[in-house]
């Protein structure tokens, strides 16, 4: 087939070309970061939760939450904390019970291997002391530590994030969760759901992987709104913006979403 100028094109290239929705694309300016913010707000309220000061806790919930809902995960986390008196006591159980324990939370067998490796490498890193007469720096030692998280709270923000990125399993939303959950630090979780709601409005440039999309996040959220605009934005992305079938006709967002004409 012919081109204007006798060159040949080929039919797939005479077609018109989707647009790239990443294309131009550039950060967004402070006053519309405000401006979704407020309009959430209304629609949503300004979520009210405290830090609850328990990071090892928030780091079981965020791996039991992993392929199931939030119900199914709070059962299978009351099932761990009632079967197991203490955290250690998960860590040095058969792995066959803490996969018993967590079943309600579905893949208990994947989950019940990464819990017991992540308790394991948090006592494995303990600057705790070693047990009494047990020989300095022994495994023998290093396993009966008492868990504890608690210098997270005081330690400089890039430092507590390395951390626990290096733990078994654990990636950036999971650390994310355990510094805004557990001690009201500044980061902020990007899920599946903010992730794609933050797309659709372009405060998060489209078709970045998740690395990048929490640094975005971060440099995009005031300081003390992460908790908000989080909870704000996955709560939009499960009641409206959703992921085959938005409801843009019934989105309170709609006005100011770049997005809405893909799904009319």
């Amino acid at each position: 087939m012919a081109g204007r100028y006798g060159d040949a094109v080929s039919p797939t290239a005479a077609r018109p070309r989707r647009r790239d929705p990443a294309a131009g694309w550039t950060p967004p300016s402070r006053a519309r970061v405000l401006r979704v913010r407020e309009r959430l707000r209304e629609v949503y309220g300004i979520p009210l939760m405290r830090p609850h000061g328990d990071p090892i806790a928030e780091l079981i919930l965020t791996v039991l939450s992993q392929s199931t809902n939030d119900r199914n995960r709070d059962v299978a986390y009351l099932r761990l904390r009632e079967r197991f008196a203490t955290w250690e006591a998960v860590r040095d159980a058969p792995v066959t019970e803490v996969e018993e324990a967590i079943r309600p939370g579905g893949i208990s067998k994947v989950k019940s291997a990464r819990i017991q490796a992540i308790l394991g490498a948090i006592s494995a890193s303990s600057p705790e002391g070693d047990r009494p007469g047990a020989p300095a720096g022994s495994a023998a030692s290093r396993a009966d530590r008492e868990l504890s998280l608690s210098w997270l709270r005081d330690a400089p923000l890039e430092h507590a994030r390395d951390y626990l990125v290096s733990l078994p399993g654990v990636g950036r939303k999971t650390a994310a969760c355990v510094l805004l959950f557990a001690y009201g630090l500044h980061d902020v979780p990007v899920d599946t759901h903010v992730s794609r709601v933050g797309m659709r409005l372009r405060l998060l440039r489209p078709g970045a992987p998740f690395e990048e999309l929490h640094d975005q996040m971060l440099a995009l959220t005031p300081p003390a709104q992460g908790l908000e605009l989080h909870v704000n934005l996955l709560r939009h992305g499960r009641r409206t913006c959703h992921a085959r079938s938005p409801a843009c006709g019934e989105c309170a967002l709609a006005r100011m979403c770049p997005s809405r004409d893909n799904f009319a």
